[in-house]
Formats: C-alpha cells, structure tokens, sequence
C-alpha cells in the first residue's frame, strides 16, 4: 500500500497541481515528509516554518488581527497561512498550526490541539486535529492528519466539484 505521501503526490501529479506547506509547531516534518518521495520535486514547491506570530504575518500575510481575536492556533490562523502559500504560485497549500506541548495547552486549546488548514483550485478546508501522546507524537500525528485530509481532499477533487 502506497504511503500517503505518496499518494498525494501521485494525485498532484495527476491533476498537474504544485504544493507548498506552511508549519508552525510541526517544524518541518511536513515537508520532510513530502520529500522523502523520490521526485516529489515535479510537485512540491517548498515550505516555510513561520513559528512565531511576527513571522506568520511577514512570510504568510496572516492578518493582525485574526492573530490577536482568535489566537495562533485556531481555524481562522490556519485558513490564512494556508492563503499566504499562494503568494509562491502553487495550486495548494497545506498549513498546520497547533501546540505539541508538553507546556503551552490552555483549557480552551490544551497541548495535542492542531488547526490544518488547506486550499485548492476547488476549495478550502480547515480541520481541527486532537492529538495525544509526547511532543513527538503529537507532531507525528498533526502531519498524518494533515497528509489524510489533502489525500481526501485532492484525490476526491476534480473540475465539477463545487468545493
């Protein structure tokens, strides 16, 4: 069975989609993943790891604003940084936002919590991932989760859809 990477790669490729990534508390392992396929580059783009929240702003155009009113980690943050990849030209782009812990978790968004946000030419998504476990795991899991949703979403997408 192929991995997911794969998989997704394989329906860029398809569909003659370009991917790019945008990571916080994964810190690359996104990316990792994706170039661990043997000529991924006929597809992937590149990524950025905007860990802070004055680097979200400069390198993804996320808004002030939504960092102020709905924090780092939430869907609104994880939409914007998703939108900010399209600066670089591709036709999608996944973001991941979340806290992997073991400290900064609050009650409203306690450690495991993750936003994956992602676009295509079709639609836009943003999910929310509850992961548990070590710092490790819980990073493992926000980029499956993340690799899972563009597999559906992108395998499933094609020109009639309405998104």
């Amino acid at each position: 069975m192929a991995s997911l990477e794969r998989k997704l790669g394989l329906a860029l490729m398809e569909k003659g989609w370009t991917l790019a990534v945008a990571e916080s508390c994964t810190g690359g392992l996104l990316g990792a993943w994706l170039t661990s396929v043997p000529g991924c580059s006929k597809y992937f783009q590149g990524g950025v790891i905007a860990y802070s929240n004055q680097m979200r702003q400069d390198l993804l155009g996320v808004p002030e604003s939504v960092l102020v009113e709905t924090g780092a980690v939430s869907k609104e943050t994880a939409l914007a940084m998703a939108r900010g990849l399209k600066q670089f030209g591709v036709d999608v782009g996944i973001a991941i936002t979340g806290v992997a812990g073991p400290d900064g978790g609050t009650e409203a968004k306690p450690v495991g919590t993750t936003w994956i946000g992602l676009f295509t030419p079709i639609s836009e998504y943003a999910v929310l991932h509850s992961g548990s476990g070590n710092r490790n795991e819980i990073r493992m899991q926000s980029v499956q989760a993340a690799l899972e949703l563009a597999v559906r979403v992108v395998v499933g997408e094609d020109e009639s859809c309405d998104g």
